[in-house]
């Protein structure tokens, strides 16, 4: 049976070293997978609803009156889902989209399976009992998710895994919409934000077979009636860039509400956090007794819009009810996506504008239909910051390029106003709030993590302030800085000398000693910082002043003199943070993994890999093998599987060199990159 293993292992590893094959299958698989799993979840919506969807007609048999079955069905769905997502899956809770995002950044990519179920289930119940949400938030979750499933059982490393990850919510996007572009461009705008081609060939190979499975099990229908659009006339264009403003506003509002929600029911409801949701779901339940319209997705409404059936103030109601709904809905604990909720927003605004647009030039502008379909766009752009999976969606839904110029120019500008008021997208502000800075990279995320006070250096050279003109140009000139700190008796920072000073006054040092001290030509500008503050702080102070070095005070009013901080020390802490991050993230997916990974670069010209040793090194010590000798490397761990009460688990140590080698084992190696490229060849 070991040998069995052994061989199966052995192929498999062979296969993986073919990357962009092995990634382009996987990418096949999970499109599979992802596009059932989309399946599934609108079946599973559909078989709930049934059951709730049957509220009204028992409470009107029992009670003789409908209404309160229409009021309790969303509280039964939050009280259901509730502690579902408490017990089991937290991250199960509210939108989706930033939790995959933030395992992306943070976690390599892995997402814990049991989120598959969790977020199937919480969030069916959720849509199928009246809660304001769209489905495709929790598709793709539950997408990624299969995506980072696939990725762990193959034990991939994390950049594939990632890789893996935005196939599957590229899949999800794609099978809801029946957009395969849209699903792509979705995955590497939103999920990843790196267009490159290596991520760019298995998310669309993900998103075509996920829309091939969609379109076979439910044929080629697109998710919204969509009637023919045009461009009638170009002042029309005028419409379109006011509708783009308020869509820009309104995402605004939309993020902030539901921001402002959050913090309502975490901070002032005192209530269990299992709870919460019930009492979310009674209040939709009382705004859909007056508007049903924004209970569950409300894509039927969507085509009422686009065909212009609706009149102005209802749109105009609905556009703020929504907002309500959804916000109350997510905020209290709910699940579900801000995708559909957006559309439905995007489209009221666009009805609104459209019907008032008709009646002030009735010659020369298009139905409120139209408006409504390009408010669509415009709203997901600008909720989102992603302009160009808002417009392709749009696209594919219409397959016309009539409507394609109003759409960019509308979509645009909503992108445009929304980023100038507020720069975090719907997803990003959760991130943000969670101390992620996904705008500014990978630099920020990890100098966060390191306070002031871990790397200022406590020795340096500091003036007193009653120090003379002479002796202070003879400091300035010794030391390799480019000011001084000025202190008083208690240490107080008075100010700060450049080396400008000694430099102008060379020559009349001595001729000044005696009228001028240290404090007469101290000067109050100098760049001044907390112990607390983190790194990514720190580095807005030396944007700011372009200075190479800061002061540490315990506070800025009294301003004790604790350290300084030089700007060549934030580079090493990005260094050593960036090697721990990719230390941590290969070695998180290396436990039990039998398959060759990447190397983790530890210092200038020498890495760490984990490797299988090959089937010739069984029953041999690590002095026989004379690996240091041979390949250049030293085994820093062995790892090694083993059968105990539990169950199948792992056992690592640091090995003395009579160790015996095992069929199955891993070894950890460290040596100079060059060496183990070498020894990956040959191995």
């Amino acid at each position: 049976m070991k040998r069995l293993v052994f061989f199966s292992q052995t192929h498999l590893r062979t296969f993986m070293a073919h990357e962009r094959l092995f990634t382009l299958l996987a990418a096949f698989a999970i499109g599979v997978v992802g596009g059932l799993g989309a399946l599934g979840f609108r079946y599973l919506i559909e078989g709930f609803g049934a059951f709730f969807g049957r509220f009204a007609q028992w409470s009107e048999q029992w009670l003789g009156f409908g209404w309160p079955g229409v009021l309790l069905a969303p509280a039964l769905g939050g009280l259901i889902v509730g502690p579902v997502i408490f017990r089991y899956a937290r991250e199960a809770r509210g939108h989706g989209v930033p939790e995959v995002m933030a395992a992306v950044i943070q976690n390599g990519g892995f997402i814990r399976p049991r989120v598959v179920w969790v977020k199937s289930f919480a969030s069916a119940i959720s849509i199928s009992s009246g809660g304001s949400v769209g489905r495709e938030g929790p598709i793709i979750q539950i997408g990624s998710t299969i995506g980072s499933i696939l990725g762990y059982l193959l034990h991939v490393p994390p950049r594939l895994m990632r890789t893996f990850v935005a196939c599957g919510a590229a899949a999800g996007i794609a099978a809801t919409f029946n957009a395969p572009i849209a699903g792509s461009l979705f995955a590497v705008e939103i999920i990843l934000g790196d267009f490159g081609f290596t991520q760019l060939a298995p998310i669309v190979t993900s998103s075509v077979i996920a829309t091939v499975i969609a379109r076979g099990a439910e044929g080629d229908i697109a998710s919204f009636v969509v009637p023919p659009y045009e461009l009638v006339n170009p002042l029309e264009l005028l419409f379109y860039i006011g509708l783009g403003l308020l869509c820009g506003v309104a995402a605004v509002l939309f993020i902030r509400t539901l921001d402002k929600m959050e913090q309502f029911f975490e901070n002032r409801v005192p209530l269990h956090e299992a709870v919460r949701p019930a009492l979310g779901g009674l209040l939709v339940g009382m705004i859909g007794l007056f508007l049903p319209q924004v209970f569950s997705v409300g894509y039927d409404t969507i085509t009422q819009v686009l065909l212009g059936e609706l009149p102005l103030l209802l749109m105009a109601a609905l556009s703020v009810a929504k907002l309500l709904a959804t916000t109350i809905t997510l905020a209290s604990g709910g699940s579900g996506g801000v995708f559909a909720p957006s559309l439905f927003m995007g489209a009221m605004l666009g009805g609104v504008v459209g019907k008032l647009a008709r009646f002030v030039a009735p010659s020369f502008t298009a139905s409120s239909g139209a408006y409504s379909l390009v408010g669509m766009a415009a709203m997901v752009g600008a909720a989102t910051h992603a302009p160009i999976t808002a417009i392709m969606i749009i696209f594919e839904l219409t397959s016309d390029y009539k409507i394609i110029l109003p759409l960019m120019i509308c979509t645009i500008i909503a992108v445009v106003t929304a980023n100038y008021l507020h720069r975090e997208s719907i997803y990003t502000h959760k991130l943000k709030k969670k101390g992620i800075e996904l705008d500014q990279g990978m630099e920020t995320n990890l100098l966060n993590k390191v306070q002031v006070r871990d790397m200022m250096r406590t020795e340096f050279a500091k003036a007193p302030q009653d120090m003379p003109f002479s002796s202070l140009v003879d400091l300035l000139l010794e030391t390799a800085r480019s000011r001084v700190p000025i202190v008083d008796g208690e240490g107080r920072m008075v100010g700060t000398v450049t080396r400008d000073v000694a430099q102008k006054f060379l020559s009349d040092k001595n001729l000044l000693s005696g009228m001028v001290i240290a404090k007469d030509v101290a000067t109050q500008d100098a760049p001044l910082v907390l112990p607390e503050q983190t790194l990514d702080q720190v580095t807005h102070v030396f944007r700011e002043y372009r200075c190479r070095e800061v002061y540490v005070v315990d506070n800025r009013q009294d301003r004790h003199v604790l350290g300084i901080l030089h700007k060549g020390d934030l580079m090493d802490a990005y260094q050593r943070e960036l090697v721990k991050r990719n230390a941590g993230d290969t070695f998180a997916y290396g436990i039990n993994n039998p398959h060759r990974m990447e190397t983790v670069n530890v210092m200038d010209g020498y890495g760490i890999i984990e490797l299988e040793a090959p089937h010739d090194f069984s029953g041999k010590t690590l002095r026989e093998l004379d690996l240091r000798n041979r390949f250049g490397v030293n085994v820093l761990a062995i790892k090694r599987p083993s059968d105990g009460e539990a169950g199948p688990s792992q056992k690592m140590w640091v090995p003395e060199r009579n160790d015996s080698i095992q069929d199955g084992d891993v070894l950890v190696l460290l040596g100079e990159t060059e060496s183990i490229n070498e020894l990956q060849k040959l191995w």
